[in-house]
């Protein structure tokens, strides 16, 4: 896989986790086909729409976004525990939308996807919650996915 598609890919698997919660009449496999079909959000939705619509998205970067999707779909409520557990005096609900989705994206990453350095993940959410957060998005999730890393041994996973 190539590491610059997987920027992308954490990017599109938040678009569609965001978009799961807006339209739960689609399945998901209904929405990813949709998705990749050139489903794309408004400009004012999400911060920018995904690039061109001319270029498509890389191979690898569709399987990395997929792989992101299914797992959080299936491990959602083991997902959502480690965050209420970190997240004292917040409860989910609370939480913007865009915050929990990439929440959810990093902390599948780091107890289910050993290949992926801790740091790396990461680096990886703060700056998504800099492009598609609020200004408090970035201190927030850092905070929480410093706590969830240090209960995550990658080589259990």
């Amino acid at each position: 896989m190539q590491i610059q598609h997987r920027r992308l890919g954490r990017e599109c698997a938040l678009k569609i986790l965001f978009a799961l919660r807006l339209d739960t009449n689609l399945g998901l496999e209904e929405l990813l086909e949709r998705f990749w079909q050139g489903f794309r959000f408004a400009d004012d939705a999400l911060g920018e729409p995904l690039d061109s619509l001319d270029k498509p998205v890389p191979e690898s970067a569709k399987r990395f976004t997929e792989q992101l999707v299914r797992g959080i779909v299936e491990y959602r409520s083991v997902l959502d525990q480690r965050i209420s557990e970190a997240a004292k005096n917040w409860s989910l609900e609370r939480m913007t939308a865009v915050d929990l989705s990439i929440l959810r994206v990093a902390v599948f990453e780091l107890c289910y996807m050993s290949d992926i350095p801790s740091p790396v993940t990461m680096n990886e959410a703060i700056e998504i919650a800099k492009r598609y957060g609020t200004k408090e998005s970035p201190a927030f999730i850092n905070g929480l996915l410093d706590k969830i890393s240090k209960t995550v041994d990658k080589k259990d996973s």
